[in-house]
């Protein structure tokens, strides 16, 4: 708990203003320089990761989602405003992202998204509860990582599809020393850190299909449930 209270309160810096939306999408001209920097990643880098991550929802969908965690919601709003027959449940650990998400929401007027503060470690839903999972940018600083997969497998129906980011280590020289040395230091990021191997190993075990791709150093995955 001490763990995720200092998770918590690093990331109360980032959901308290815009800079970690420009950075995210590199929609501003501070967000494409820390991407380059810090990810060697151009606009199109994040677009494309973001549209793989996201290819594991289909179009027009109209079951249950769940998001965890959801951040400020600038990558997954715009989307979920397209998807008005789906049932839609946002859950985050830190109340700051959390309030900026659902303020995006209030814009957009997106009554099928709820939203849940919560940690992804033991999640407050039934087995089973719903056909996609969808987790962008968040197992790197989940604390208790075994217990979130095991959390996410668990409330992932069969036959549902459990799909996302997140950042691998090995992959980019440049990015694993910013994450070792400023990431984790700030709690924006937690070890142990999957690579692309261990990541495989992890999801094959669990899935029964795994399409498994990098971005540089962020690892997109769409997996489908026995």
């Amino acid at each position: 708990m001490e763990e995720n209270r200092r998770i918590q309160n690093a990331y109360r810096l980032t959901g308290s203003n815009s800079f970690y939306d420009g950075m995210i999408t590199c929609s501003t001209f501070p967000g494409r320089v820390v991407s380059r920097l810090v990810w060697d990643m151009t606009a199109e880098d994040a677009r494309e990761y973001l549209s793989r991550a996201l290819s594991g929802i289909p179009r027009g969908f109209s079951g249950r989602l769940l998001e965890v965690p959801v951040g400020t919601g600038v990558l997954t709003m715009p989307l979920y405003q397209s998807l008005p027959d789906a049932k839609i449940v946002c859950l985050d650990y830190s109340a700051e992202m959390l309030a900026q998400a659902q303020t995006k929401a209030r814009r957009l007027g997106l009554e099928h998204v709820a939203f849940h503060q919560g940690d992804v470690g033991a999640l407050p839903f039934k087995d089973e509860s719903f056909d996609v999972v969808l987790s962008l940018n968040g197992f790197h600083a989940f604390p208790d990582k075994e217990a979130a997969g095991s959390e996410t497998f668990r409330v992932l129906k069969r036959g549902g599809s459990f799909c996302g980011c997140f950042y691998v280590a090995g992959s980019c020289k440049r990015t694993d020393w910013f994450i070792r040395h400023i990431y984790q230091r700030l709690k924006f990021f937690t070890p142990p850190y999957e690579n692309m191997e261990s990541l495989a190993a992890r999801l094959q075990r669990l899935y029964r299909e795994v399409e498994l791709s990098r971005v540089k150093g962020i690892a997109v995955f769409v997996c489908r449930k026995e």
